[in-house]
């Protein structure tokens, strides 16, 4: 059971927003982070952190009396608002203010002050928010039904233009986003209680042991374990 409280919420614009604490007599408690193709902007009493995105396991360690209020971007909508193509945060924990400097400690200072942190965090970035790269939707779709090259070409783009557009957009080349986002769409279908073979075909695997072994590079476990 996660003792934090972790509660999401839906939020027009973003894939959520979140909030977790964890009481003062609580231990320390280490959350696993599965990449997912998103970015989160994570408050805390030590300031504004960027999250992601992540190409393995990552551990996420709250303590005592610690407080979070976040924002998730979903894949490709994050560099608008942050400044930085996703690469630049590519499975990294980087301080806001190495990105916006003083502006990001005005930002810590208000969400700190504010009587729903969560809200006021969402408000600030939906009032940085821009127009993301147009492919990012196409990519994201073509990539669940076809492969890269079939998507370059749904595009009209070379394979060498779709993977720097990705990079910049999500982090990743489309080869990477496509394991990520397939491996999130078949937890999604196991933890539904769905058996491992039936998943693995329905989210497009070989078969069920090519499945465990995405489970297992992307996890850091076997899929029994992480359910």
């Amino acid at each position: 059971m996660n003792p934090t409280g972790y509660r999401e919420y839906r939020t027009p614009g973003l894939a959520c927003s979140w909030t977790a604490a964890l009481p003062p007599g609580a231990g320390q408690f280490v959350q696993r982070v599965l990449p997912d193709g998103c970015v989160d902007l994570l408050w805390t009493a030590g300031g504004i952190v960027v999250a992601g995105p992540d190409t393995g396991p990552m551990p996420a360690v709250m303590r005592p009396g610690e407080e979070i209020a976040a924002v998730r971007f979903a894949p490709g909508t994050a560099p608008p608002v942050l400044g930085v193509p996703a690469d630049a945060l590519r499975d990294g924990r980087v301080p806001l203010r190495e990105l916006w400097g003083g502006e990001a400690d005005r930002l810590a200072a208000a969400v700190a002050a504010a009587d729903d942190r969560r809200a006021a965090l969402v408000a600030a970035v939906r009032g940085r928010m821009g127009p993301a790269d147009p492919l990012v939707g196409p990519v994201v779709a073509g990539l669940a039904e076809g492969s890269v090259r079939d998507v370059a070409d749904a595009l009209g783009i070379g394979e060498r233009q779709l993977r720097r557009r990705s990079l910049a957009a999500f982090g990743y080349g489309p080869k990477t986003l496509q394991r990520v986002l397939r491996f999130q769409r078949a937890l999604g279908l196991a933890r539904a209680g769905g058996p491992l073979a039936e998943v693995a075909f329905a989210a497009g695997y070989a078969d069920q042991a090519h499945f465990a072994h995405e489970v297992r590079d992307l996890a850091g476990e076997p899929v029994r374990n992480l359910l």
